[in-house]
């Protein structure tokens, strides 16, 4: 994948990803079905079709992650026993990222009280126990998304010296002037905007912005901090808001 293509939907363990059809999305939202039973999975994903939302399906838990981190659904329902990850643990994974975080619903088979209540502490929007039917599953996605879209709200830009980063627009300005950074220069800038003053390792940050999938050499975090503080620092070798934390990684100063 070319980091700097934006508009490119990017291919995942070999395998191309073509995205959500988008004028679909514009009705209703966009829905990932995760479900290794493929003719569930197609049942609930036709159902929701012509409610009008796009679909895409996934059967494995890693996969799960890294379409829900490439496509940006608005809500994941999600199988507790995927094979490989399990929902549980792909459920931390999409809580630990901090863009784009979707609603989810989690789906089990007889589920035990014990998995439900923490399936709904790990962050679920709604728990379903199969069987079930389509259309019960579908109001219930219809309730989620009215409940999120009730709430959701334009975050305010950050403000930091000469800096403004506007979550909303996608835009940065520098001393008042726009500057142009790739996707994964913003959403490394936004990450540690966030949070002032905290240390993220390069591992912290693989995990947060490419999403446990996309690299495995944390070199790429070292190239883009580079990218990133020559086109928003004065002075790139002594930089005044990406600083670096020797033998442990960097933090944003305000």
């Amino acid at each position: 994948m070319c980091e700097d293509a934006e508009f490119a939907w990017p291919a995942i363990a070999g395998q191309p990803v073509s995205g959500f059809d988008r004028n679909a999305a514009s009705r209703r939202g966009s829905v990932l079905v995760a479900d290794d039973e493929s003719t569930l999975a197609e049942l609930v994903s036709r159902h929701l079709r012509r409610a009008g939302y796009a679909t895409e399906t996934v059967s494995d838990g890693a996969r799960a992650v890294d379409l829900a981190a490439a496509l940006s659904p608005d809500l994941v329902v999600l199988d507790a026993k995927l094979p490989g990850l399990d929902g549980l643990e792909v459920m931390r994974r999409l809580r630990a990222a901090d863009d784009a975080r979707p609603a989810v619903i989690m789906v089990s088979g007889g589920a035990h009280e014990s998995e439900r209540i923490l399936g709904l502490r790990l962050g679920a929007d709604d728990y379903v126990v199969k069987p079930f039917s389509a259309d019960e599953l579908v109001a219930r996605v219809d309730a989620v998304m009215r409940r999120i879209n009730r709430v959701q709200a334009p975050e305010m830009p950050l403000v930091a010296g000469e800096i403004e980063l506007d979550p909303a627009g996608r835009k940065v300005i520098v001393a008042g002037n726009e500057v142009r950074l790739t996707q994964r220069e913003f959403d490394l800038l936004l990450f540690l905007a966030r949070r002032p003053g905290r240390v993220f390792t390069r591992d912290d940050l693989i995990g947060a912005i490419w999403h446990y999938g996309f690299y495995t050499d944390n070199s790429t975090v070292t190239v883009h901090m580079r990218r990133l503080r020559s086109k928003i620092e004065a002075d790139p070798a002594a930089p005044r808001h990406l600083k670096t934390v020797w033998g442990l990684g960097y933090r944003f100063e305000p």
